[in-house]
């Protein structure tokens, strides 16, 4: 049973760049679906898990900074997919380092078996974990592994 101060999880969940063109960009490596279909399932999968979701895309760099920041006193953790900026943004990473916010990364592709320049990422060393290559699933499964991480830690 629930106390009456119980608060489901809240989750940042950050898209970088291009990633508003999802279903009509390189289908063959990123899928059919949108980023509004992908927002909708991670929805519903946290509302499963009693956490809630808040959606952010943004192809600009520093609006994704601003964005981690505001997660201090918000949001219990982080789900994000930098797109481009996961191999470029040290901006980022010292973002999510300051904000010492559970952070899972997650790509749609296999970032490892794509161009080599795609095989580094600033996010990594600064998440508890990433998830690539299996899709929307990516988005799914790093939700599920970062609710389970705040659950256990609490």
């Amino acid at each position: 049973m629930l106390n009456s101060t119980w608060q489901p999880l809240s989750i940042l969940a950050l898209h970088g760049p291009n990633l508003n063109l999802l279903g009509q960009r390189e289908p063959e490596i990123y899928g059919s679906l949108t980023l509004a279909e992908i927002n909708r399932l991670l929805e519903e999968q946290a509302f499963k898990l009693q956490a809630k979701i808040f959606p952010v895309q943004s192809n600009h760099e520093g609006t994704l900074v601003d964005n981690i920041h505001g997660a201090l006193g918000q949001h219990q953790g982080i789900l994000i997919n930098a797109g481009a900026y996961t191999h470029t943004s040290v901006a980022l990473r010292d973002a999510i380092a300051a904000v010492n916010l559970p952070t899972v990364e997650v790509h749609l592709s296999n970032i490892y078996r794509r161009e080599d320049f795609r095989h580094h990422s600033y996010i990594s060393p600064v998440a508890i974990g990433q998830i690539s290559g299996f899709g929307v699933q990516s988005y799914l499964l790093g939700l599920q592994a970062l609710v389970d991480h705040l659950r256990i830690r609490s």
